[in-house]
């Protein structure tokens, strides 16, 4: 198997590569947000069944910045994300261009695509609610709930200003409204029992040591935490439930793939779209991840699945997007980080 490469070119010479490349159609550039473990065994498999060498550059953060800032001399052909906010970005930059597959579009439900085909989705994940064992486990919980006073200094979370906590009330004014939403974001803040800070993990250690009762936390980070040594405790101190289960379903947020503007190498890259949203890279994808499948014929991973069926929110992922910026507004107005 080839290994996947990282490429650290200049300008010039990625640019003579990028020509080249494009000739030959056997190679493709990636830029990803996501962690080397997490793709590298898809690349591998892709090139092997193509004959498609994957170059990737991996990092928490700057990669869409950085295709900015390189322009048409940018050789990403493609930029993989970990969240809605960072496909919109994009698009929202007009840094991507739009993708008419079939294969991909049959793979990949409406919801979970850009209706113009300009970025789309490959895994989702929940935002949970978790629950102390040191209380039975709640028969039902919402969202809502969590600004009832009966949890009153309670409830632990990270900073509001995470890209998930934002998705989250974007989905939350996608489906009430921002009125409704400022209340709630009141009532949440008056039950955290410490002011928001660390990542999600962080949260469901919390509840383990007794600070909090409740934390908000993604579903992957359950599966992360039992599989490590070192977390497992506190995996095991807590129930995850799955929110809002007598109403519309628990809000859900992406990872997801955006074919950029300037492509080099664009034949090499939809084939590389398509492969990830194919059935046996979705299933490799789910088992190491531990989120959920996005191509709807794919069955989440044994662990996974071992945390109940559920029904998860309606809303096109799209909407979270054209939310997102009232939903910072609104974190701001309440102070809820302070």
């Amino acid at each position: 198997m080839l290994k996947t490469a990282l490429f650290t070119l200049s300008a010039s010479a990625l640019l003579a590569t990028s020509v080249t490349a494009n000739a030959a159609d056997k190679e493709v550039n990636v830029y990803s947000y996501r962690q080397p473990f997490l793709i590298e065994p898809l690349f591998e498999d892709f090139t092997k069944e193509t004959g498609i060498k994957v170059n990737v550059v991996f990092a928490k953060k700057g990669l869409i910045e950085r295709v900015e800032r390189e322009g048409k001399l940018s050789p990403a052909d493609l930029v993989l994300t970990t969240d809605i906010s960072r496909l919109m970005s994009m698009v929202n930059k007009d840094l991507s261009q739009s993708v008419n597959s079939t294969s991909i579009n049959e793979d990949i439900p409406a919801q979970f695509r850009d209706p113009k085909g300009e970025w789309f989705a490959l895994t989702t994940r929940v935002r949970n609610i978790y629950t102390t064992k040191r209380s039975d486990k709640p028969e039902s919980i919402s969202y809502a709930d969590l600004a009832d006073p009966k949890y009153k200094g309670k409830i632990c979370t990270r900073s509001g200003k995470n890209a998930y906590n934002v998705g989250l009330v974007a989905s939350y004014v996608a489906n009430n409204g921002e009125e409704a939403t400022r209340m709630w974001l009141e009532g949440v803040k008056a039950n955290l029992a410490r002011r928001p800070q660390g990542n999600d993990r962080a949260q469901v250690k919390a509840v383990k040591e007794g600070v909090c009762d409740l934390a908000i936390g993604n579903s992957y980070y359950y599966g992360a935490m039992l599989k490590k040594a070192d977390q497992k405790a506190w995996a095991e101190s807590v129930y995850i439930n799955f929110p809002d289960q007598n109403g519309r379903g628990s809000h859900i947020n992406v990872s997801g793939m955006v074919l950029t503007k300037h492509a080099p190498n664009k034949s090499s890259a939809v084939k590389l779209m398509e492969y990830l949203a194919d059935e046996k890279a979705q299933s490799v994808y789910a088992e190491v991840n531990m989120e959920y499948p996005v191509n709807p014929a794919v069955k989440p991973s044994e662990l996974v699945a071992s945390w109940g069926e559920f029904k998860s929110d309606s809303l096109p992922v799209y909407k979270l997007a054209e939310n997102y910026s009232s939903a910072q507004k609104l974190l701001d107005e309440v102070k809820f980080d302070l």
